[in-house]
């Protein structure tokens, strides 16, 4: 009887450029969080009220989603995803109670349902942290996207990122869920910090638990391919050593 056959061991990734990704988490961040808050206590310095104030404020988020279509040239998952809750945001402004306190609220109902997406997308063929990796992974390249495409193949891989995706999902909803409470709790002027702080210190954590995660996975895949490959090569060896006696 022949031996099992080992199971190939993934391929490395394509060399990347770390100067084009450091400047996007650069402009994420100050667009996201540095740009809103300023806005926000220049406009509250002026006389804006709190919901005109935030309104305007949300603009900055709108402006780096926009700025990464542009630079990307392309529309993929993630910035489907990034537009269906920019649509989401708009609808609920318009239609909503405009008050400050509703928009906070609002902005919670948006990284909740978020939660719910992903959770969703553990019934679809690949969950959405899939498409999220290969958007940080890869560089947009077609060899890039090729190679991340092609680690689906592994056992190993699929289970990192249904679990991944998981993770994502149920911490969104729980973080929703706090930021909704602490907006009946706590005023105005200090939410208004405490929020966009809060997304992106829960989004930093899963960033870092994410990383961690995916090296250990990607570790424990190729050490049972090494075994694997040790025991063909072992069985291969004894099945010669049988034939030859």
């Amino acid at each position: 009887m022949s031996a099992p056959e080992a199971q190939p061991e993934r391929p490395g990734p394509p060399a990347r450029k770390g100067g084009a990704a450091a400047l996007g988490w650069i402009l994420t961040i100050g667009l996201n969080v540095v740009a809103p808050i300023i806005t926000y206590h220049q406009l509250r310095d002026h006389g804006w009220s709190e919901f005109g104030a935030l309104l305007i404020s949300s603009a900055w988020p709108v402006l780096d989603s926009a700025i990464s279509l542009a630079w990307r040239r392309k529309i993929d998952e993630f910035a489907v995803v990034t537009l269906v809750f920019l649509v989401i945001t708009a609808v609920v402004s318009l239609i909503g109670a405009h008050s400050a306190r509703a928009l906070l609220i609002k902005d919670s109902g948006v990284t909740g349902l978020f939660g719910l997406l992903c959770l969703a997308t553990l019934l679809a063929p690949r969950p959405l942290m899939f498409y999220f990796g290969r958007k940080f992974a890869t560089d947009g390249t077609p060899a890039s996207t090729a190679w991340w495409n092609g680690l689906w193949q592994y056992e190993g891989f699929r289970r990192t990122m249904i679990v991944m995706t998981a993770v994502w999902g149920v911490v969104y909803l729980v973080e929703a869920g706090v930021r909704i409470a602490l907006a009946f709790v706590v005023d105005t002027d200090t939410m208004v910090v405490v929020s966009p702080v809060m997304i992106y210190t829960v989004l930093g954590c899963l960033g870092v638990w994410t990383a961690m995660y995916g090296k250990r996975s990607q570790a424990e895949g190729e050490r049972r391919a090494a075994e694997a490959a040790a025991a063909a090569e072992a069985g291969a060896g004894a099945g010669a050593g049988a034939g030859a006696a």
